[in-house]
């Protein structure tokens, strides 16, 4: 009968132990899906990305939003290098961002935006030529 005790109580104890790979696998779309339906303050917002020596600017129709600097505005950085051909180029992206104004007394466009989630990098259009180069 202590056998039959000691048996159980171990086959019990190695049951609970089981690590269970399936629970700590995470689902990222699920989690996306999540926080889109979450009322977190953030928005998508498509528009014009650069980033140029210290200054990442947003522009959304004929307003401009600085770019909180931070690892989402590097990584958006990185994924829209391969689409520009000169360093000044806007590339279009889509985004989730949260708007604020910017504090008092500091420089800078008076609206920002903080980068949550980049959701879309796409290819520049040709058709737009509202850049001016100056020659030496």
């Amino acid at each position: 009968m202590k056998k039959i005790i000691i048996i159980l109580i171990t086959l019990l104890t190695f049951s609970a132990c089981k690590n269970d790979a399936k629970a700590n696998e995470v689902n990222l779309e699920e989690n996306r899906a999540k926080s889109y339906d979450a009322n977190d303050g953030y928005i998508t917002m498509r528009g014009e990305f650069i980033y140029y020596g210290d200054a990442a600017v947003f522009k959304v129709g004929n307003e401009m939003y600085g770019v909180v600097i931070d690892d989402n505005m590097h990584t958006l950085n990185e994924q829209v290098k391969p689409f520009k051909k000169e360093d000044t180029d806007m590339v279009p992206v889509t985004v989730r961002v949260k708007r604020f104004k910017k504090p008092e007394g500091e420089e800078g466009w008076p609206n920002r935006v903080i980068i949550k989630d980049i959701l879309k990098v796409e290819e520049p259009t040709t058709e737009t030529k509202d850049v001016i180069k100056l020659a030496n």
